[in-house]
């Protein structure tokens, strides 16, 4: 066996793993087939959460679009995420796009449906915690995405999108979340995944001029992960060369960067992405309490003012220190007093707004708020406006 098939076998061993842990985990496993290119979603599972769980609202539906309401909807759908302009950083646009579609409903002549059941603060609702339940989480692998690569797209215009397919593509409910590409060469192969992404998950096809709906920016999937055994990043935007990739690790026991390598051979130094963060419930809490849209005023080289919008997901430490201090309010009240280090530049702002906002919806088995209310001091004008901001969000 040549050095490139032993490569290849060895990151397929490594996606099969990941594929049945993530199964284990209570995904539901896909087939590319069932994935529709063009609009970008995997359709039994819009339609399947929507009937399901809001059968009165689908039945007004199918009166209003008796001719086939199936792809109708479909097609609403797609429109919704598709409004979504990457040029347009206004705060009114964040009702559109994935984030958008699954935080808010998604109304058509008196119609109104929620495309994602986010799980509530307390259990005094059972109706939207069995709603919650009936959530879809899918992972498909090995997904061709590009709607312009088929043969009769060139017949149709002589020009043709190569056929790409991406490791592994994760949904909920039908809308995409999260793409993965997976490499298992070296220690360092972490840099081919995302050269991967850099030089052939493009945003705007190069041969056919046409916008790649799972791969644009706020339209499909949020966050991209670049994986191997040993060390993970993540980006939200994909620009090709321009792309910039974050560490998603956890660090070394020494406090260094990377991931500490398993005594155990049979495991996975990247496991916790898998084992810990896309579990089905807290992926979920991540879309609903973590992920946002932030847009800044920046200013050009000749004085010129604009604006550029980010899409925040959580960094590992990030997600890790807001939920370790979240458990240790429910457990231990009011009255603590805690220290997180942060580095500069590693999203302190984020992470005391996300700590901030989740800890005013905590509440106790009866039903009442854990905190009366939330205070944070800050000693700088811009991180105060950039907290106002991220929590304004959610």
């Amino acid at each position: 066996m040549s050095a490139f098939n032993e490569d290849k076998a060895k990151e397929l061993t490594f996606q099969n793993d990941v594929v049945q842990q993530f199964v284990a985990n209570g995904w539901l496993l896909g087939k590319p087939d069932n994935y529709n290119r063009k609009l970008a979603l995997y359709e039994e599972d819009v339609l399947g959460f929507v009937k399901e769980t809001q059968d009165a609202q689908w039945q007004k539906y199918c009166k209003l679009y008796p001719n086939n309401p199936d792809q109708k909807f479909l097609e609403r759908v797609a429109a919704q995420l598709s409004k979504a302009d990457p040029n347009a950083a206004n705060k009114d646009m964040r009702t559109f796009g994935t984030l958008g579609v699954l935080r808010n409903e998604l109304r058509d002549h008196g119609t109104r449906f929620s495309l994602c059941q986010f799980k509530p603060e307390h259990e005094l609702n059972p109706d939207t915690l069995a709603r919650y339940q009936k959530n879809r989480l899918r992972i498909v692998p090995e997904l061709v995405y590009s709607p312009w690569s088929s043969e009769e797209h060139l017949n149709a215009t002589g020009a043709k999108a190569k056929a790409w397919r991406i490791d592994l593509v994760l949904f909920v409910n039908g809308l995409p979340i999260a793409t993965m590409e997976l490499k298992s060469e070296f220690k360092q192969s972490v840099n081919n995944a995302k050269k991967q992404y850099c030089t052939t998950r493009l945003p705007v096809d190069p041969a056919t001029k046409k916008p790649e709906p799972l791969l644009t920016f706020k339209r499909g999937a949020l966050v991209h992960f670049a994986v191997s055994q040993y060390e993970v990043a993540m980006t939200t935007r994909l620009e090709g060369n321009e792309t910039l990739f974050l560490p998603f690790n956890r660090g070394t026991k020494e406090g260094g960067a990377g991931n500490d390598v398993p005594e155990d051979v049979n495991q996975y130094a990247t496991a916790y992405l898998w084992n810990e963060v896309l579990l089905p419930d807290n992926l979920l809490k991540i879309l609903a309490r973590f992920v946002h849209l932030q847009i800044e005023e920046k200013e050009d080289w000749e004085g010129r003012k604009y604006k550029k919008e980010t899409m925040i997901f959580p960094r590992y430490h990030q997600w890790d220190v807001v939920t370790r201090l979240l458990t240790a309010a429910r457990s231990e009240g009011p009255g603590q007093k805690y220290l997180v280090q942060h580095s500069a530049g590693s999203g302190k702002s984020n992470s005391i707004a996300w700590t901030a906002h989740q800890l005013s919806s905590i509440y106790d088995d009866a039903g009442k708020k854990l905190f009366d209310s939330v205070i944070i001091v800050t000693d700088r004008n811009v991180l105060d406006s950039q907290l106002q901001e991220t929590i304004s969000q959610f």
